[in-house]
């Protein structure tokens, strides 16, 4: 009896307790539990903005079919459960990706994600967000996070505002040197968009060189459309060189490898005399390549890229077809192959014993090669040099002029304090310590400052906005003509985009100061007063205080005349329609477009062009072109938010609404920008932290770790004395772009092949050849300013060039005036 009664009360006990048990497995979410690497693979923390959208984008570049080493697990951490979109792409990825729901502010998540473990972590940023200070605090504290967790973590964040990028150098733990790294998307969309305006296309050249893509060419398709397909399935590879290159000059080498290999040398990786950090030089003219050099590629696939690791002398001189450029059975090159795959292991060794995380893994030494460790083997070389997490620590009684590995300009010295005695400095050079420099100070008043501190920019004295600003009648009575137009959309009270990255690129100190393109902003002052800050040192702006809608005012800044006219908005878009943020940028096309001008206008005597002839704005009056008679025909880059938008900027093309913005005509054209191209650039860092080094040298003009810890220091750009190091620096290539129509090089556009054109153009004027930007209706035999150009990019040797043909090129720096009238742009 006791038994029944004993069973009969726990089953009420029981069914009592069903209701909390069911409660308890329903609220147990299915995106618990822990990251298990079962496979033994690689894996990655995804982090920041995850939506359906930005992870599709993420995934499908990252995970792209032309990427040779994608054995990596992608892991994403969120706060939310995703929606049953994005439940759908996780179950068709769920072998390569998985999902946690959990905060990157708490420990035990990190724990759950394998933080400790991952090759990588990487912050996405949410591109339209309405603050984007706040974003990108979120995101930093994100780091902080991980950082404070495994110190050891690779990081990879995206920023919105480049103001933003000097809070990073706070965290004790971020090393530049060992793979963290930021993408500045303010940064780098109006560097895109900066050199577009030196050479327009060039924007759209480079973001296809960054983000995987396949081409498919068709009968079925328009020539022009064919052979800018071609160009974007380019992309941008690192190789070791075979020992059959060393001693070769950079131009020798870029030579034999197109005419030989088929492939496009860019950049080497150069190891300076004194035994510091390896630096990415981009069509070097004087040095000759060692063994173990690094180049930089443009081609279709990593396959492709093997042949400049494969290449020997011996063996493949007299191969004609580029394709039986394989793995040869040379003694001599087996030896080195040897040489270099021990030297690597060693490497990757000494890596290891450095870092409680074994996720610092390289791909094989074959294949190309995503460098992570820059410089392993120089710092394992230098015995002289220890390591103390992650940086170099240089013993006391050493003389150091560098920050993190980084050399250090006089003005940044100025500001650190001094250890250092008498005996211990060297008389060449300017040493740390405000007593130490004072007591060898030379004559600074009679020296004129040109230049930033960093001698990569053109500086000038700090002058106040009032001094800047037009009215219609002053922009009216100035002659203005090549010059760059800047059509800013703005509320007094809008987030900063920062203007600065826009002009800075326009005043790298490699242009002579007469090349430099006067800027004019036109748009509301309150709002560019509260920019101005981090203008006032760059020479050569102007302000017309009015609307870009303004006919009168586009007019008076003589808009048909400029080289370049760039629409940007600073506005935040609406929460209630996202897809009308790009309403004022696309009236504002239309409008130009629209509009009809004198064809007089700027057809002045050339006589004009005296000595003393000198604009209201004091400088001298240089006609380039004619205007143009159409607003169709002013060179033009818009900006926007929303890709699907960029349906409404041509009205006589053809393109589906539904069209990726990589394969509009405006794009292909070069005439519509989108921040969204850039969300490929988090996958390149991962792969290769060097080529984002690569793209931001050819895009911010020569911003260098250096410049970023003066500007962290929010007093913006230091003049700086010319001295012989701050003057070396000028010698760096810069992007220009050469008309087929006339000059030294019209001959080869007479039915020549791009092969012909490259090979002279490198060998008589250092000029190494990128690409072309061609008239769409290539029927046209003459320079017609009313047709659309496209962008080629790398043509192939036997592509047939046209006299209208402009070509994309990297030009040496010239101490004298050069041969080719490159700030003017014909179209």
């Amino acid at each position: 009896m006791f038994l029944i009664l004993f069973i009969l009360v726990g089953l009420a006990l029981f069914a009592s307790s069903i209701p909390e048990i069911i409660d308890l497995i329903g609220t147990r979410s299915k995106y618990g539990g822990c990251y298990k690497n079962e496979r033994g693979r690689r894996h990655i923390v995804v982090c920041g903005h995850i939506t359906y959208e930005s992870v599709s984008h993420f995934l499908k570049d990252f995970l792209h079919e032309d990427r040779e080493d994608v054995d990596v697990e992608v892991v994403f951490l969120h706060r939310a459960e995703p929606d049953l979109e994005f439940e759908g792409l996780l179950k068709r990825q769920h072998t390569r990706v998985k999902y946690f729901q959990g905060s990157l502010m708490n420990a035990m998540d990190l724990e759950r994600a394998k933080v400790h473990e991952a090759d990588a972590c990487l912050v996405l940023a949410n591109k339209y967000c309405p603050d984007p200070d706040a974003e990108d605090a979120a995101n930093i504290m994100r780091v902080i996070s991980m950082k404070n967790y495994c110190e050891e973590s690779r990081i990879i964040i995206q920023l919105m505002q480049y103001h933003n990028k000097a809070y990073l150098l706070n965290i004790p733990s971020w090393d530049w040197k060992q793979g963290d790294d930021v993408i500045c998307l303010a940064e780098l969309k109006l560097g895109f968009i900066a050199q577009s305006c030196l050479a327009p296309g060039f924007s759209t050249m480079m973001a296809n060189l960054f983000a995987m893509r396949s081409f498919i060419t068709s009968p079925d398709m328009a020539a022009w459309q064919n052979d800018y397909l071609q160009g974007t399935g380019c992309e941008m590879y690192t190789e070791t060189l075979s020992p059959s290159f060393s001693g070769m000059t950079f131009s020798q080498a870029s030579e034999l490898c197109f005419v030989k290999l088929k492939l496009l040398l860019l950049a080497i990786e150069v190891k300076p005399i004194d035994g510091g950090d390896t630096k990415i030089s981009i069509n070097p003219q004087s040095s000759k390549m060692p063994a173990n050099t690094v180049g930089f590629f443009i081609a279709q696939s990593a396959e492709e890229v093997k042949r400049a690791w494969f290449f020997c002398k011996g063996c493949h001189d007299d191969v004609k077809d580029e394709n039986q450029i394989k793995k040869c059975k040379c003694k001599n090159l087996a030896k080195f192959r040897t040489g270099v795959r021990a030297i690597q292991l060693v490497g990757r060794a000494m890596a290891n014993s450095k870092t409680n995380c074994p996720q610092q893994n390289m791909v094989n030494s074959a294949m190309p090669i995503p460098i992570v460790k820059k410089n392993m083997m120089s710092k394992e070389e230098n015995g002289a040099k220890n390591m103390m997490n992650g940086r170099v620590k240089v013993p006391n009684n050493t003389v150091d002029d560098t920050y993190g590995g980084y050399h250090l300009s006089y003005e940044v010295k100025k500001l650190m304090p001094t250890n250092k005695s008498t005996a211990q400095q060297k008389p060449s050079k300017l040493e740390v310590g405000i007593a130490d420099d004072q007591a060898k100070d030379f004559d600074f008043a009679k020296t004129e400052m040109k230049y930033d501190s960093t001698g990569m920019f053109h500086w000038t004295p700090a002058r106040s906005i009032e001094d800047c600003i037009l009215d219609r009648n002053q922009a009216a009575m100035t002659v203005l003509n090549g010059h760059v137009v800047v059509c800013l959309f703005a509320d007094p009270d809008s987030p900063l985009i920062g203007l600065r990255n826009l002009v800075m690129p326009l005043r790298a100190s490699n242009f002579h100061y007469h090349e430099l393109k006067h800027v004019v902003i036109v748009g509301a002052v309150d709002y560019i007063r509260r920019e101005w800050k981090t203008l006032q040192n760059l020479p050569k702006i102007s302000v017309l205080n009015g609307s870009p809608l303004s006919r009168a005012d586009l007019r008076a800044v003589n808009v048909n005349l400029c080289d370049m006219c760039v629409i940007l908005s600073a506005k935040v878009p609406s929460n209630d329609d996202p897809t009308l943020a790009d309403k004022e940028a696309i009236l504002a096309s239309l409008n130009i477009k629209a509009m009809t001008f004198d064809d007089t206008i700027g057809v002045l005597n050339q006589s004009s062009n005296a000595p003393d002839a000198m604009s209201p704005l004091g400088s001298p009056i240089v006609l380039h072109r004619k205007g143009s008679v159409y607003g169709s025909n002013v060179p033009m880059i818009t900006e926007l938010v929303n890709d699907s938008n960029v349906q409404f900027l041509d009205q006589d093309d053809d393109d589906d609404p539904d069209t990726e913005l990589y394969l509009t005509q405006p794009f292909a054209c070069g005439t519509a920008f989108a921040v969204s191209v850039l969300d490929s650039l988090m996958s390149t860092t991962y792969f290769n932290q060097n080529a984002l080094t690569l793209i931001r040298s050819l895009i911010t003009g020569g911003a260098t770790p250096e410049l970023e810890i003066i500007l962290a220091e929010g007093a913006g750009l230091r003049g700086g004395y010319s001295t012989p190091d701050t003057l070396s620096h000028r010698d760096r290539c810069r992007v220009g772009q050469i008309s087929l129509s006339d000059g030294p090089l019209a001959t080869f556009g007479e039915g020549r092949k791009y092969q012909d054109l490259f090979v002279a153009s490198l060998r008589n004027y250092g000029m190494l050849c990128i690409g072309l930007y061609r008239l769409r209706d290539a029927a046209l035999t003459t320079v017609d300013a009313t047709s659309k150009r496209y962008v080629i990019t790398n043509p192939p040797f036997d592509f047939g060039l046209l006299p209208t043909d402009q070509v994309y090129v990297l030009l040496p720096f010239e101490r004298k005036q050069s041969r080719f009238s490159f700030s003017e742009t014909e179209v």
